[in-house]
């Protein structure tokens, strides 16, 4: 049982007012009763609101229901004027620019990936904001990057033929990121730092230059025998690093021991989709992580080749520069944090009535209280050099829900005594209704946005419960492939440009979904910079520092330039529902994608509800670990649901396929030890029958979201276990 304390109208669960009261509080200057009673004027102001912005949604979904009901067969004209007229489809809006100010470089300037990371996991976090900087010889000798091949195996001890591919890749990027006006890096002997440029010595006898001399930026060391060369290519930072005695640098011509990479610019702290906070205990653990990070005092300890390993955050990176002068370079990602969006309410605070609060707000709250402690200097280390608070916001529908967003924004600075749009919003395009308004959802927040990006799994689950009644879906697999979809990613490119996001915001792009498959993220995650996104999102620091070598390879600013010239509406395409043209697939088309679906659902459900893990590397039916989260349940559980109701499957069908791929999850997980079997008793385990919802209540969930019955189901198994 949660206890509460009593605070005015509202009663806080004990844990979370301690933590509040005793951690957040102190060190702000702010006076702890104002400050309580400005929470429940919140509450109390922006409740109403948000119920409201709710029922709209339902009220919405089920119009489109029955018109889908009476028009199986419609002409576009017609379907975009019945969505005008239920307001669905915003009105156009005249052309603007976005107005966002103080804007850190990492947002507005710089190009490179982005890591997202769960916020109740503090190993994790402190892995993901340290992840500013990695080594390209550990990311490629670890990683299906450089085959194996010739001898070239990575198991058991330094492989040297490994290691040998390893720089001559490494070699390459040099070339390429850094060219020499002769010769190659690889034939480099020597660097050093003479009358501000590189002298590079080569093997011939003859020395060399930098092709362009302002690449180089700086150094460590002395400038006759630097221990590392700092060089920029597209805005990006590297090191070579040299050490003739270590283990690698003693087999190099030149002593190269490493190229140390500025890999992951920005990391997303997740509250949403990748954490499983159902109650107070988690909120407190996911806050109290957050202000660690903000306060530069998190730390994190675990065992590791028999040794206990203490990890801390990354200190700042200093160099001298080529006229002599002492300078640093941020050691860490720039961190934003993802707020809970609108649906969700919380039991961690109750009104007077015993009514849950809306998440987003307290979370809205609470996030940008701890970080104030960056803002004013409280912290060990500096978050934003513009002293702006990042808050992504995930999964609103349409311009009305986007600017209830900045409002509670506006009240909480107001709260807090922050300057008007110190809370800079990521606005996430994963929900049709803001795909097709997008440009009025950036006008809303306009003065404030930071951030755009596309999701595929969200956006996927909302098109097709939007859709639900017209007929059956296309396979999951060919989604990706679909007009709407190409013309979502687009439009948001487009769109994103069109209002003045270029040198002010991030357009960023989804998930790289499987971090063992480095190689083929090598050769397709460069279309994420060609889509002319100055951000995408990758699975680990490992990824981060190898896709940041397509950030070397294109400059984001210069296809931004030329996309401009291409801007174009794309609403028509993006209305153009992924319905199947024919149903005659065979019966074992159709067991292959339940079977997909299933066994994708269960694996991530099952650490879900029994583990309370938000996410991890879950192997697919193919045994292939792909990073899930809550999204992938979403796209998974609405595609059976749309087959059920369409009659493609049975429910018998679909049960017998959830159970036939329980006892395969349970064989995946045989080794985890914290895994509770779910085809030993069906009825008695909550984590099935919590996927058995997700498929066979589908269709009844508010807009196809996973949360509410994960949610109930998770606090099942808690408070079970509290019982045992």
């Amino acid at each position: 049982m949660t206890n509460y304390v009593l605070v005015g109208n509202l009663q806080v669960a004990t844990e979370l007012y301690n933590f509040i009261n005793q951690k957040a509080l102190p060190g702000t200057a702010l006076d702890k009763g104002k400050f309580w009673s400005g929470v429940e004027s919140i509450f109390e102001g922006l409740t109403p609101k948000n119920k409201q912005l709710l029922t709209r949604r339902d009220e919405l979904q089920q119009a489109i229901n029955q018109w889908h009901k009476e028009n199986k067969n419609f002409k576009l004209e017609n379907y975009k004027l019945f969505l005008g007229k239920i307001g669905y489809l915003e009105p156009d809006v005249e052309d603007f620019k976005v107005t966002t100010e103080n804007v850190d470089e990492e947002v507005a300037l710089k190009a490179g990936p982005q890591l997202v990371v769960p916020s109740d996991n503090a190993r994790y976090a402190l892995n993901a904001a340290n992840a500013r900087w990695g080594s390209l010889y550990d990311a490629l000798y670890g990683t299906d990057a450089i085959n194996e091949e010739g001898g070239a195996q990575k198991n058991g001890s330094y492989n040297p033929i490994r290691g040998e591919k390893v720089i001559l890749f490494a070699k390459k990027f040099l070339d390429q990121a850094a060219p020499l006006k002769h010769f190659s890096h690889k034939d480099a002997v020597n660097y050093a730092i003479m009358d501000g440029s590189l002298e590079v010595s080569l093997a011939n006898g003859n020395t060399t230059s930098l092709v362009d001399g302002t690449k180089l930026v700086g150094y460590q060391g002395q400038s006759e025998e630097p221990s590392v060369i700092l060089l920029q290519n597209n805005g990006l930072y590297f090191e070579i690093q040299v050490d003739r005695y270590h283990p690698i640098g003693k087999t190099d011509l030149a002593g190269v021991k490493d190229i140390f990479m500025e890999s992951a610019l920005s990391t997303i702290i997740d509250c949403e989709d990748s954490v499983a906070a159902v109650d107070a205990d988690d909120k407190v653990l996911v806050y109290q992580n957050w202000l660690g990070l903000m306060k530069g005092d998190l730390t994190a300890s675990f065992t590791k080749g028999g040794k206990t390993v203490t990890r801390t955050l990354n200190p700042d990176r200093f160099y001298t520069s080529v006229n002599g002068e002492e300078f640093s370079l941020k050691g860490r990602s720039l961190m934003f944090i993802r707020n809970v969006g609108h649906l969700m309410t919380t039991n961690a605070i109750l009104t007077k009535d015993g009514e849950e609060v809306p998440e987003g707000i307290m979370d809205a709250v609470f996030t940008s209280l701890i970080a104030m402690h960056s803002l004013i200097g409280n912290g060990k280390y500096k978050n934003s050099t513009k002293s702006s608070i990042y808050i992504v916001k995930p999964k609103m529908h349409g311009s009305e829900e986007v600017a209830f967003a900045g409002e509670l924004f506006d009240r909480v600075e107001d709260l807090l005594g922050l300057e008007r749009n110190t809370l800079k919003i990521g606005v996430m395009d994963e929900e049709r209704r803001t795909s097709l308004n997008l440009k009025a959802c950036i006008r809303a927040v306009k003065d404030r946005i930071a951030f755009i990006n596309t999701g595929f799994l969200d956006r996927t689950g909302d098109e097709i419960h939007t859709s639900m009644e017209i007929g059956p879906m296309i396979r999951k697999n060919n989604m990706k492939s679909s007009t709407w979809l190409q013309s979502y990613e687009k439009s948001n490119v487009f769109v994103g440009l069109d209002a003045g996001l270029q040198g002010r915001a991030q357009i960023g792009k989804g998930m790289w979904a499987m971090p063992d498959l480095m190689s083929e993220m090598l050769k397709q995650k460069i279309g994420h910079v060609q889509a002319g996104a100055n951000t995408a999102w990758v699975p680990s620091p490992t990824a981060a520092t190898l896709h940041v070598l397509h950030y070397h390879q294109l400059d984001v600013r210069a296809v931004q330039n030329q996309l401009k010239n291409e801007i174009d509406n794309l609403q028509d395409a993006i209305l153009d529902i992924p319905i199947a043209a024919e149903t005659n697939w065979s019966r074992e088309e159709i067991q292959q994608e339940l079977d997909n679906n299933a066994q994708g659902i269960l694996g991530y459900v099952v650490r879900w509800i029994d583990q309370g893990i938000g996410c991890s590397k879950v192997p697919d039916i193919n045994n292939i670990g792909l990073m899930e989260d809550r999204a992938t349940l979403r796209i998974s559980s609405q595609h059976m649901a749309n087959w059920l109701h369409h009659d493609i499957c049975t429910k018998e069908q679909v049960l017998e396929t959830l159970k036939r791929m329980a006892k395969v999850v349970d064989e995946q997980n045989a080794g985890d030890k914290a895994h509770y079997p779910m085809a030993d008793n069906f009825e008695q385990s909550i984590a099935f029958q919590a996927a058995c919802d997700l498929v066979f209540k589908g269709y009844d969930q508010t807009n196809g979201y996973t949360e509410p019955i994960l949610h109930r189901r998770r606090l099942e198994v808690k408070a079970k276990d509290s019982i045992n």
